[in-house]
């Protein structure tokens, strides 16, 4: 019985970094290993699968760029077109994971699994993740359960989807968690248990298409300027004025509590918006929904996150942005709501 063939793009990470020795976690970084080197590491993925692998790009994820996701996209767009293939493995750096899953969830026409993996622990080190949280991706991308559940996170033996999984430690393996909506699966041994499904849309269900974004890079020479704007003690509103001369589109202001705003900022939001520029409501908190605030908000037009971080917000204006010549405060709510 021939195998299930599952394409694998690599685009870096701390999943083939190295650090000067074994014990060294932090600090490291990407030092010539590509995603060959550490296939050579999970001899037992020919058990599982055929593997065709592409490097897309050999980047830390902290530097990731809508481009990179443009040409990620792209090529798992053709890869999931093939009949040969069953599923697509996605190895990045965690830093940025959630964004760049939860871009190619919203854009993606496909029902096959797509399954972003990486590690928290270099190559080089004392019990790296990478390997088995590699070979458990490769596991995800074929099992027939996984089919129609978008664009998943798979590490340290839990599931989650791109919407609602996030980095919630900055060097701990167990990162990945949704703060308040759960994995929807987990792995133990040679088992997979899928425990859910979302209810918001994703990839065949979206009403983006890809052709839509590469055409307005190629014309802008990147998807739409998106800034986040972290509110705090004593702020003034100078990055909301910097933030609209520099040529944002939009800005996800991620506030205190219910996305609240500083009464020193909140006039300069307004005149944002006036000038056509789409403000977001987000919070700083890590869980929890930004739903509607004051009245004087919702008649200026600013729109609330949701259950989006910040982040993915941004991610969510961009898509947005770029899809339409004229966008209403009403289709963005949509959007929100739906996605």
């Amino acid at each position: 019985m021939a195998k299930p063939k599952v394409v694998i793009f690599a685009t870096g990470g701390t999943i083939v970094s190295s650090g000067a020795s074994a014990t060294q976690m932090t600090g490291y970084s990407i030092q010539g290993l590509k995603v060959e080197d550490l296939l050579g590491a999970v001899p037992m993925l020919s058990d599982v699968a055929d593997v065709e692998v592409h490097q897309v790009a050999n980047i830390d994820s902290s530097s990731m760029t809508s481009a990179v996701w443009l040409t990620l996209a792209r090529a798992i767009e053709e890869a999931a077109a093939r009949h040969d293939v069953t599923g697509i493995v996605v190895t990045h750096g965690t830093d940025t994971m959630e964004e760049t899953a939860y871009f190619l969830t919203l854009v993606l026409k496909t029902h096959k699994p797509v399954v972003l993996t990486g590690a928290m622990r270099p190559a080089t080190a004392l019990s790296a993740d990478g390997p088995l949280n590699l070979l458990n991706a490769v596991r995800v991308a074929v099992d027939p359960d996984a089919v129609g559940r978008g664009v998943l996170i798979a590490l340290n033996d839990t599931i989650g989807t791109a919407r609602d999984t996030t980095k919630m430690h900055p060097t701990n393996v167990a990162t990945f968690r949704g703060p308040d909506f759960g994995m929807v699966g987990m792995i133990a041994g040679s088992r997979i248990e899928w425990l859910a499904k979302s209810d918001k849309s994703h990839t065949l269900d979206t009403p983006w298409h890809l052709e839509t974004l590469e055409r307005y890079a190629k014309e802008h020479g990147a998807l739409p300027r998106v800034d986040i704007l972290y509110s705090h003690v004593d702020d003034d509103g100078v990055f909301v004025n910097a933030s609209v001369a520099a040529g944002a589109k939009a800005i996800v202001h991620a506030g205190t509590g219910n996305g609240s705003i500083h009464e020193a900022t909140v006039m300069h939001l307004y005149e944002a918006a006036k000038a056509g520029v789409m403000v977001i409501r987000a919070s700083r908190t890590p869980s929890g929904m930004t739903v509607e605030g004051l009245d004087e908000w919702q008649a200026a037009g600013f729109v609330p996150a949701g259950s989006l971080n910040p982040a993915k917000a941004r991610v969510l204006a961009q898509v947005v942005l770029a899809s339409v010549d004229t966008t209403t405060v009403d289709a963005v709510l949509d959007a929100f709501h739906r996605f």
